[in-house]
């Protein structure tokens, strides 16, 4: 005799009086009668088609034909910054969503014009990956397989509309790639030219970071803030430097934290893997982390030493 089959969810079982109860003491809807606000999956959209822009080809199914490079980037380009402007709009009424504020056209110029120097830097990273990766061939290796490539051409564009005013977008951008690849780059670091992240997950790099030229990190790397200062009321400050800075040439192996504003890797300096720093280091610092010291043991030598009987009187 087979069992009945439970019977289906009555709507009253639901709860969606008490849902919406949650929603007038909590918030935490987008209500179209105040403020409309962008959408996560209009900048994943715009993301993916921005990393087409950076990289033609190398995020299609197919090569790019000979002759319709000029075509298809021109409605690429409108395509991104149609949908773009409308979430950079959103952002920036937040809180007036009535009254136009201005701000819109002036950061999407600026952004576009910017493109070109973005892609010329991207070339650059690409060349540090290519010099500093043995495991690496050829530059296309690069572009199609490395996860740091796409977080830092992602964060790069992010970068030029962070610096521009655009609320939200950038972050909501970094965050994207960070999702994809493990990478975790604040849009507010500023990152000089010949950059490389090798392997990258779970590397982190704050929002007040200042990273110079040809600086390579590895895998678990933090750029952290040291602490947080409040105010009398106990309310975080905002706007201050919390994150270090990085000088030209400097390399930071594996898993590594360096924390605090006021703390500075000189150029040409080395931090080995494991270094908790909150500190400044001068150029030319080799920096390690020495605990006790390793013990390497002989596993036939310790197995013979047990086989041997032992006796007690």
């Amino acid at each position: 005799m087979s069992k009945p089959q439970n019977p289906a969810l009555d709507i009253n079982d639901w709860r969606i009086p008490e849902l919406l109860a949650s929603y007038e003491r909590f918030g935490g809807f987008n209500q179209h009668n105040s403020t409309n606000l962008p959408s996560k999956g209009a900048v994943s959209e715009i993301c993916v088609d921005l990393l087409q822009i950076m990289f033609p080809g190398f995020h299609d199914n197919d090569a790019i034909a000979d002759g319709t490079l000029a075509q298809l980037t021109a409605e690429r380009m409108l395509s991104v910054i149609r949908r773009l402007q409308e979430q950079v709009r959103k952002s920036v009424r937040i809180g007036n969503p009535t009254t136009p504020t201005g701000k819109t056209v002036p950061i999407m110029k600026k952004f576009v014009k910017a493109i070109p120097a973005v892609r010329e830097l991207l070339k650059h990273d690409v060349e540090a990956a290519l010099e500093g990766d043995p495991s690496v061939r050829l530059q296309e290796e690069i572009i199609l397989s490395f996860p740091f490539i796409e977080a830092i051409a992602i964060q790069r564009l992010a970068h030029r509309l962070y610096k521009e005013g655009a609320p939200i977008i950038p972050r909501m951008m970094t965050e994207w790639a960070h999702a994809r690849t493990g990478i975790d780059i604040h849009p507010g670091a500023s990152i000089g030219t010949h950059f490389f992240i090798d392997h990258g997950t779970g590397v982190v790099i704050g929002e007040t970071c200042k990273i110079g030229n040809n600086v390579k990190l590895y895998h678990g790397v933090t750029l952290g803030a040291r602490s947080f200062a409040k105010d009398d009321n106990g309310q975080l400050i905002k706007g201050t430097k919390r994150h270090p800075n990085v000088e030209d040439n400097v390399t930071i192996y594996p898993n590594s934290t360096i924390l605090g504003g006021e703390t500075t890797l000189g150029e040409n300096s080395t931090i080995g893997a494991n270094v908790f720093l909150m500190h400044s280091v001068p150029p030319n610092s080799l920096v390690l982390y020495e605990p006790t010291g390793l013990q390497i043991l002989d596993k036939n030598a310790k197995k013979k030493k047990a086989a041997v009987p032992e006796f007690s009187i």
